[in-house]
């Protein structure tokens, strides 16, 4: 019997480590986008890779949606009964929570509290791991300043964080400082930001101060990445995608006409 055992598992090989997954949750700043959308995208989209192919992203955002209306069609239950233990739920809402000009989605800052309670403790019943994460800024520059833009939901989901003692990345001021760095003008790359005839998606241009561009969607993974990093979050702070040989070599100087080579 034992010699059995011995050949099965010569044969087998050893088990291939677990995925860990995260799943987003979340709004259009976070979620996938359609090609008819395209440059449209959601920070969500280059998320997985900064990880090693031992993280699996699971992007469950969807447009317009907020806390309420997220639970209410029923998109988080599935998730909750998928969680395996250190999994991670990375939560980011608060853009249509607080669009009170919009009653179908508007969630007063009390009931977001309770929602994110929600997300939090069902993440935990499963031994997964739930991060929060403030609501990124939509730009808006006053005298040359970026002005916060989620001040009481923001508030509210690090008073959460808090006491419940959840990891919590303080993306709304993160990215009001990247947007600074950038400055009034070139900030508005991160954005979705067309003149007419740009992009075929949209003809007459765009200018939209909420949704990012690829530029900007990899701006604020990066955010993302680095406070997941700073506060060594277990099991994928050290899962972090590594470089290839190549591409870890350092540059050296070229002329001017000098081209990459292909991998």
């Amino acid at each position: 019997m034992v010699l059995v055992v011995l050949l099965l598992m010569a044969f087998t090989g050893p088990t291939p480590p677990r995925k860990t997954t995260i799943y987003l949750i979340g709004d259009s700043t976070i979620a996938q986008k359609t090609r008819q959308t395209f440059p449209e995208t959601g920070w969500g989209m280059p998320l997985g890779t900064f990880f090693d192919t031992t993280v699996v992203v699971a992007n469950h955002a969807q447009n317009g949606r907020s806390t309420r209306t997220f639970l209410a069609e029923n998109r988080w239950q599935p998730i909750a009964a998928a969680l395996q233990p250190g999994d991670y739920v990375l939560v980011q809402f608060g853009h249509n929570d607080e669009s009170e000009a919009h009653p179908d989605r508007y969630t007063s800052p009390a009931d977001y509290r309770r929602n994110l309670l929600k997300f939090v403790q069902e993440t935990r019943a499963r031994k997964a791991y739930p991060v929060i994460i403030t609501p990124v800024t939509r730009r808006k520059f006053k005298d040359g300043r970026q002005q916060e833009t989620h001040v009481a939901y923001s508030a509210a989901t690090a008073e959460l964080a808090r006491a419940e003692r959840v990891p919590l990345i303080d993306l709304d001021k993160l990215s009001r400082e990247l947007l600074q760095q950038f400055g009034e003008e070139n900030s508005r790359l991160l954005f979705l930001q067309l003149a007419p005839g740009d992009h075929p998606n949209y003809p007459y241009g765009r200018q939209d101060n909420t949704h990012f561009s690829e530029l900007g969607a990899r701006k604020m993974a990066q955010l993302v990445v680095s406070e997941i990093k700073a506060q060594q979050l277990l099991g994928l702070a050290d899962h972090l995608a590594q470089p290839t040989a190549k591409n870890a070599v350092p540059p050296t100087p070229a002329g001017k006409d000098a081209q990459p080579t292909t991998p």
